[in-house]
């Protein structure tokens, strides 16, 4: 396994505020360096790359990170697949925030610019709504994909925005779970202001997972190499105003797993927000905290898995997404698990990185039998125990 590791190069500054204020957090060895690139083989996908978390906790921000994640290693190519829009549940949220977007900032008949637009579920979505035009950028963009190509008056870049690109209209910047993935934020921040100096009424749009949901509620199965930053409210406010950017409104959504942010260009002179000295305390004792607690789950789950394999019980994991992926290669005790679950067809009959699970559609649970469905996400629990009732599948269902 050792061949296939990343070689570590460690940050000793943070990469939001630039402080050398660190404190050690948790550390994970030898994790896929991509949860979200499925393998075709079992052989393949056992022999995935891996890299190591190092995550430390910036003490004047309040920011997360993985000290020594390497960017040179991650290329989000056509075969990177991320999407969530298979689920009823995600779909609803992301149509109702089109939807709002549209609404209150009359988004209507406008310019509409998507940074790291996946397949272009939510661009399209977002143009629909308000008959608006779109331009979406990422590399991983598929043509042809459904949803994305039956609205008109979209186009796709498969390129990482830049400065290049700044001379493309946009009354609306969208940037939807893409900022953890990028090891310099601020920098990345402030090349995006650049293209907005001629623009001062652009607003921008951000989303990220939110890491008080990781400290606090525990949902540590988000922790993954594609995410360099783990973004807590104060960071975010932060990352933002230094690199020139005024916060209109932060919020937290989807039960409060994601931050989200509203920003214009600042004008001249206008200064950046300051840490809440409470807020950063508080988030301190989350991450002395986190540590054992993460140790404890951890262990927690590889008891109940050893206890099913012993037993007979047959266990599946719903959702082969970044959280089943972790999952399974955190907890040692996962050969007692042959299959994973998705909604997301482009995802079936692909293996996970790291442990070699083959991803099967909810129908194959039908003749499988399972009696044990472990879901990744308790968001969806509602929504997977009335499929599995529909389908006559009955097994113990919970969330991890």
């Amino acid at each position: 396994m050792s061949e296939h590791l990343q070689a570590e190069v460690p940050l000793t500054e943070c990469p939001v505020c630039g402080s050398s204020a660190l404190k050690t957090c948790v550390r994970i060895e030898a994790m896929p360096t991509y949860c979200n690139v499925l393998w075709s083989s079992i052989e393949e996908a056992r022999e995935a790359p891996r890299g190591n978390i190092d995550l430390a906790f910036c003490r004047d921000c309040g920011h997360v990170f993985n000290r020594v994640f390497d960017p040179g290693v991650m290329d989000y190519s056509e075969g990177y697949e991320n999407s969530l829009h298979f689920s009823p549940k995600f779909n609803a949220y992301a149509t109702a925030l089109a939807n709002r977007l549209v609404e209150r900032c009359d988004i209507r008949g406008k310019d509409v610019i998507e940074l790291g637009c996946g397949k272009g579920d939510f661009l399209a979505m977002i143009c629909a709504a308000g008959d608006n035009r779109g331009t979406g950028f990422d590399k991983s963009f598929e043509s042809g994909r459904e949803g994305a190509a039956a609205h008109p008056g979209l186009t796709f870049v498969q390129d990482y925005y830049s400065e290049v690109y700044a001379d493309r209209p946009a009354d609306l910047v969208v940037c939807r779970h893409v900022l953890e993935h990028i090891q310099h934020p601020r920098t990345f921040l402030e090349g995006l202001r650049k293209t907005l100096s001629e623009r001062p009424d652009t607003l921008v749009y951000f989303e990220v997972p939110n890491a008080l949901f990781t400290l606090r509620d525990l949902g540590i199965w988000d922790l993954i190499y594609e995410h360099c930053s783990y973004f807590t409210p104060g960071s975010l406010r932060r990352v933002f105003a230094d690199s020139g950017f005024r916060v209109v409104e932060q919020n937290d959504a989807f039960d409060g797993q994601f931050l989200s942010l509203e920003a214009l260009p600042a004008l001249s002179g206008e200064r950046g927000l300051l840490p809440d000295p409470d807020e950063l305390g508080a988030v301190a004792l989350d991450v002395d905290a986190f540590a054992e607690s993460y140790r404890a789950k951890v262990v927690e789950w590889q008891s109940r898995l050893r206890q099913a394999k012993d037993a007979g019980t047959k266990t599946v994991v719903w959702g082969a997404g970044s959280k089943g992926v972790t999952f399974l290669n955190i907890v040692k005790d996962s050969s007692a698990i042959d299959y994973i679950v998705d909604l997301n067809p482009h995802k079936h009959g692909k293996f996970v990185p790291g442990t070699g699970q083959k991803v099967v559609s909810p129908d194959f649970l039908v003749g499988y039998r399972p009696d044990q469905v472990v879901v990744m996400n308790e968001v969806y629990l509602d929504e997977i125990k009335n499929l599995l009732r529909e389908s006559g599948v009955a097994a113990d269902v919970r969330a991890v």
